[in-house]
């Protein structure tokens, strides 16, 4: 679509293969671990005196993405602050936006499930009602002389 960024395109074929509960849990396990790994290699570059290793720096990352925060870890020098609170403000949000959209394709997907139910039952009604007039059309004509 026109307008959209490689980062929208990407998200709109992931939610689409979101299928399945399944599915769903997948998209957003791996947009997580994205959001984690990516926040733990930018901290450990941005605040190396607070993560001197990619573990620490994933570590910090891991707690603040799900938002645990066990404050073992924390940035100090003010660049590591600002990665901090960019990490808290698009890694959740991110991760929150991926959710909703998967769980409102899920209530698109049922309530488009629901209205063909409905439209079968409408016509198994119709088709009754039908019936039973051709009966009564049948009767009187055997009726009549």
């Amino acid at each position: 679509m026109p307008g959209q960024t490689r980062l929208e395109r990407w998200l709109d074929r992931e939610i689409a293969r979101a299928a399945t509960p399944r599915g769903a849990a997948g998209v957003i396990a791996v947009a997580t671990t994205v959001i984690t790994v990516a926040a733990g290699l930018l901290m450990t570059v941005v605040d190396h005196q607070n993560f001197p290793s990619l573990g620490s720096g994933l570590w910090w990352a891991a707690q603040t993405v799900t938002t645990v925060g066990y404050g073992d870890a924390v940035p100090t020098t003010f660049t590591g602050q600002v990665t901090a609170v960019l990490v808290m403000l698009f890694g959740i949000g991110f991760v929150t936006i991926v959710t909703a959209a998967i769980t409102s394709s899920f209530i698109e997907r049922s309530r488009l499930e629901h209205r063909r139910s409905d439209d079968g039952s409408q016509a198994a009604e119709q088709l009754r009602k039908i019936e039973q007039r051709l009966e009564r059309i049948e009767a009187a004509l055997t009726r009549a002389p």
